[in-house]
């Protein structure tokens, strides 16, 4: 890959996702170099959808499918980005069908604005977030690749799982979309028109505090999987873990209420993340053990004692 290709990935990246860049660093280079790339492909094919005001779905599925023909090299790239991503899609041996199943996630967004049950959810993530893991994996070229995608796919669901409960009211009042899934607002007796109000209650703050949990078991499940990866990869992934579940101190801290502020971390608060982080992992190279000490999580017995004893339920005075 050219460095202005490389160059160009990377300024997209440091511009629209800040906390992931912030771990990116951490990379070595041969690996950082191919993340920028990747991020930036994503998201260009994210604003495809997310940045597509009055834009007609016929175009939007139009730009979606050039963008494939590109990716796939069946046309030629008009974009630096989309050139080094052909090029590092042939170094690193990623499918076609990765990019196709990404791409049709992307296009699911065109139409889909409500999402019935936690299943129907997961389908989709299995495009936006978890080919995300399995193209990343590729590129760090574990030995025990296969160990280790199962866990990347959770670990890219969990980080999309916070986003989705992080953004909530930017994905109403933007784009007219609600993750959460509608069976987990209906178990909690939440309209979802109360959502579209953006009106905060007990009942949606229960309902998101169920979401955080089924989130936090999938951070568990994809932190145990790190140990898979290159020793020099193993504390950026650790790290970029760390900080997207930081975000569920935010809402907790906020009582669950995502509607009436976007919860957001103050850049002392993701530098004291990566400190404490580090500093831990100097001691101790054990991903889960340095994980249940520094993130948010809670461990997962603690876990089930707070949902049995209602302590998970939020409360408002």
């Amino acid at each position: 890959m050219q460095q202005e290709h490389i160059d160009a990935g990377k300024a997209i990246q440091k511009r629209t996702g800040k906390t992931f860049y912030l771990a990116t660093r951490f990379l070595p280079e041969r690996v950082r170099h191919a993340t920028h790339v990747l991020y930036a492909f994503f998201r260009i094919a994210d604003e495809v959808v997310d940045d597509a005001d009055d834009v007609d779905p016929d175009v939007q599925w139009a730009q979606l499918e050039d963008l494939r023909a590109q990716a796939l090299g069946d046309q030629p790239p008009d974009d630096p980005v989309l050139e080094a991503f052909v090029e590092l899609k042939a170094e690193y041996g990623i499918e076609d069908a990765e990019v196709e199943t990404f791409i049709d996630a992307m296009a699911t967004d065109i139409e889909t604005s409500r999402y019935e049950t936690y299943s129907e959810l997961e389908s989709y993530m299995r495009g936006s977030a978890a080919s995300v893991g399995v193209m990343m994996t590729a590129i760090m070229e574990p030995e025990a690749e296969a160990a280790a995608i199962p866990h990347a796919v959770k670990l890219g669901e969990a980080f999309q799982m916070t986003n989705f409960l992080r953004d909530v009211r930017e994905d109403i009042v933007e784009r007219d979309r609600i993750y959460v899934p509608q069976e987990t607002l209906r178990d909690h007796g939440v309209d979802p028109a109360q959502i579209e109000r953006l009106e905060h209650s007990e009942s949606f703050g229960a309902a998101m505090a169920a979401e955080l949990q089924r989130t936090e078991d999938l951070y568990r499940e994809g932190v145990a999987g790190i140990r898979y990866l290159p020793e020099d990869c193993q504390l950026p992934v650790l790290l970029a873990a760390v900080l997207y579940a930081e975000h569920h101190t935010v809402i907790r801290a906020q009582e669950y209420d995502v509607l009436s502020a976007e919860p957001s971390l103050s850049t002392a608060r993701k530098l004291w993340c990566l400190a404490k982080t580090r500093w831990h992992w100097h001691w101790n190279r054990d991903p889960e053990a340095v994980f249940q000490r520094v993130s948010a999580v809670p461990a997962a017995e603690h876990g089930r004692r707070s949902s049995e004893h209602g302590d998970g339920v939020p409360t408002r005075s």
